[in-house]
């Protein structure tokens, strides 16, 4: 009680245990009521979000763009898992899911988006006992007009993101879903104009050169592509185990 307390009046004039020993709950209790309460936010759910910089960026995407557009070319195994699972788009997903290991340009990328890994886990305040968090997933995504990438989380990792590699004007952002959704048992809905961690989901706008981390149990989807240009992305899941 006494260390609870000692948080909640962290910079109040007063402090309703100091000179005193409570041993009855109840009293505690109504000195607690006494004075006005704090509002304490617990289990935030952290989105992290960055740039590449922007020295050799231009090159460096326009790589990647024509190699994603040469794999979808190539990867027949993918192309007929799209065709089945991911209508008029092409992922390779269940085909060349570690790209990192298999282009340069796609280990080039995996060396950039360490150190943004690194910075969101310290941000997380995760435990990694020494260990690294390596990435152990990279594949592809083309969405063309209208496809749709349905809502989902990424099973078995503990950090995943997005890179964008080409992004039109106007084509859908990533949207994430509150994970106590399921749990609002009869809770009214949030105003229009509420902030933004009050919010059930969340969309982060899809832009060329941004990189994009959340943790893995994090459900989130994109809308259909409103426009006639590709959305280009590459995602990927980092582990620890």
């Amino acid at each position: 009680m006494s260390a609870l307390m000692d948080k909640l009046w962290a910079g109040k004039d007063s402090h309703p245990t100091k000179g005193a020993q409570y041993t009855d709950s109840r009293v505690a209790g109504k000195a607690c009521y006494a004075r006005d309460m704090t509002t304490i936010s617990l289990f935030p759910t952290l989105i992290y979000a960055a740039r590449l910089p922007a020295k050799g960026l231009g090159k460096f995407n326009a790589q990647l763009l024509r190699e994603c557009r040469q794999l979808r070319a190539d990867d027949t195994a993918g192309q007929r898992w799209s065709k089945k699972n991911y209508p008029g788009g092409f992922t390779s997903y269940n085909s060349a899911c570690r790209m990192h290991t298999l282009s340069p340009t796609f280990a080039a990328l995996e060396r950039r988006v360490n150190r943004h890994v690194r910075r969101y886990a310290e941000s997380l305040q995760l435990d990694l006992m020494d260990r690294e968090l390596t990435m152990t997933d990279c594949w592809v995504n083309i969405m063309p007009k209208g496809v749709v990438h349905g809502l989902h989380l990424h099973p078995l990792s503990t950090i995943s993101g997005t890179y964008y590699v080409q992004t039109p004007k106007g084509c859908s952002a990533i949207k994430f879903e509150d994970p106590r959704l399921d749990r609002f048992m009869a809770a009214p809905p949030r105003h229009a104009d509420c902030d933004a961690e009050n919010k059930p989901w969340y969309h982060v706008p899809a832009e060329a050169g941004k990189l994009v981390l959340f943790e893995s149990w994090l459900r989130h989807e994109v809308a259909p592509n409103p426009v006639a240009t590709e959305r280009v992305s590459i995602s990927f899941n980092y582990s620890w185990f």
